[in-house]
């Protein structure tokens, strides 16, 4: 069962500091959705949980060892990592992007199986059409979804999305969360995941961590327990009604104080 355990971990950027004394404890099988506001780190917690960016203090376990004690490919195959925005900056097709993001055991040669499951990722997507397409001709929600792509295949026990529905339309953002949510179920893998909808997070997460200023965890828990009236006042200053449908919190809002 894959987990991450967060213990008193800060972070900062010279004299500014983005993360306070965060402790978390995240398990597998399941969804979690990190949300709040712009600004408070919830991309700077993801990259301290993946190694891309060193705690000033702190730790971070990954199945009960330091990230600190893992070698770079190691952690690569351990945590898979979608970022917020990800392009191909030379011309590669979409199929091809794909299979160079998979971790084969055949490293650079592939086999059968390799060829299968990058075409499988595409088609799960609805981008099977798209793969002998060159990646710089996307639209912005067909790169958001090579990328999802790109992070499927690796087979990673742990996955961290960031922002992985911001390009795409409704239907898309939907299906999306709630296929994350069921690839977690499936391959017993801890999936988290930032996202900006607090309907999305209510209605398919197994639990949500809310981030508030100044990068501290405002709380965390099932939703129906974190997505509150009063979450949404204290941290988004905005005023909200909060209905329940088909056992979710569902958020209606109301009006936003000025700044």
């Amino acid at each position: 069962m894959p987990t991450v355990d967060i213990e008193r971990l800060s972070f900062g950027y010279r004299s500014t500091q983005v993360l306070r004394n965060i402790s978390l404890h995240m398990e597998g099988p399941g969804l979690y959705c990190i949300i709040g506001p712009n600004g408070v780190g919830k991309s700077t917690l993801v990259k301290c949980i993946n190694g891309l960016l060193k705690p000033t203090g702190g730790t971070v376990c990954i199945d009960g060892k330091s990230v600190n004690e893992y070698q770079t490919e190691e952690l690569a195959d351990t945590v898979g990592y979608v970022p917020a925005a990800s392009s191909i900056a030379f011309p590669m097709s979409v199929i091809d992007s794909v299979l160079v993001a998979l971790d084969s055991e055949h490293r650079w040669r592939l086999d059968d199986d390799d060829i299968e499951l990058a075409y499988r990722s595409l088609k799960v997507m609805n981008m099977k059409q798209l793969a002998l397409r060159s990646c710089n001709e996307l639209s912005a929600g067909q790169a958001q979804k090579a990328a999802l792509c790109r992070g499927m295949v690796r087979k990673s026990e742990i996955l961290i999305l960031d922002e992985p529905t911001s390009n795409l339309d409704v239907r898309h953002q939907l299906f999306i969360t709630h296929f994350m949510k069921l690839l977690a179920e499936k391959t017993g893998n801890l999936i988290i995941m930032i996202s900006h909808d607090l309907n999305l997070a209510a209605r398919f997460a197994d639990n949500v961590i809310v981030m508030a200023e100044p990068g501290i965890i405002y709380s965390s828990g099932k939703p129906e327990e974190v997505i509150t009236e009063r979450m949404i006042s204290d941290v988004y200053s905005v005023e909200s009604k909060i209905i329940e449908d088909e056992g979710h919190p569902y958020v209606i809002l109301r009006t936003a104080e000025s700044w």
